[in-house]
């Protein structure tokens, strides 16, 4: 089986509808998102377009699913930008209850790669930061209880697309389809019979526009604006993820 993965779409729905047109996309096996979907300008939108798909679309739950999922009107709950409760309360019941379905991991065969698990930020929390350049005693400590036959662990949440080897497996973050940090663009990954990392070029003043457009986000243009035209680099967000991996603790 061949399976392209997608990340971090962050309801941004003409780069998710990009992606969804690549031809390796559309040829491919089967299709798993590893979380956060909907919190961005167009949270319905693109839960409705990945619904259509029906089971030939996985989704793992991340953060900012959960968050979203569990919003009422009553909340006290701290979210981390305006826009995730904007979209919390846009979401339907149906809506919601999708989402909450959605499983923390997921381990299916991959031609080439054998047993492959998937999650949003490692296999074991939703918000925990595992990045490129992470020491090898977090990557001993975050993979320490996946099965043994697991070699190639999938994960998102930080936004930038990386394959590396670490604790003798394989880790690919395939990068964000919605909120990339680094170039403008829709970042993917193919898997089988290997890992390919993917980018879908995408015109930034276009796919702005049509966010606007589309969506009734007070400050979408701000929104837009900050994370759809590559402001942000790999290095930028190494800098402040960094001090979130555990680096500086014993362990790390």
């Amino acid at each position: 089986m061949t399976i392209a993965v997608l990340s971090d779409i962050h309801g941004v729905l003409p780069a998710l509808d990009a992606v969804l047109a690549e031809p390796d996309v559309t040829a491919a096996d089967h299709i798993v998102v590893t979380g956060d979907v909907a919190a961005g300008p167009q949270p319905t939108e693109v839960l409705d377009r990945l619904a259509a798909l029906g089971e030939r679309v996985t989704c793992v739950r991340g953060n900012a699913d959960r968050e979203l999922a569990d919003w009422h009107p009553d909340t006290t709950t701290a979210y981390p930008d305006a826009i995730s409760p904007w979209a919390a309360a846009r979401l339907g019941e149906h809506h919601r209850a999708w989402m909450n379905s959605w499983p923390a991991t997921v381990t299916l065969p991959v031609e080439g790669l054998g047993e492959v698990l998937f999650c949003h930020a490692t296999p074991r929390d939703d918000t925990e930061m595992l990045l490129v350049d992470s020491r090898p005693g977090r990557y001993l400590d975050v993979l320490a209880g996946v099965s043994a036959s697991v070699t190639t662990i999938v994960c998102g949440h930080t936004h930038m697309p990386f394959v590396r080897l670490a604790a003798n497996r394989t880790v690919v973050n395939p990068g964000a389809v919605g909120m990339p940090y680094g170039p403008p663009g829709a970042y993917w990954a193919l898997l089988g019979p290997g890992v390919t990392l993917r980018r879908t070029p995408l015109d930034a003043d276009a796919v702005c526009a049509q966010v606007r457009a589309a969506s009734s986000y007070r400050d979408v243009e701000a929104w837009t604006d900050e994370y759809l035209r590559g402001r942000y680099s790999d290095l930028d967000a190494l800098e402040v993820f960094a001090r979130l991996d555990g680096r500086d603790s014993a362990a790390a």
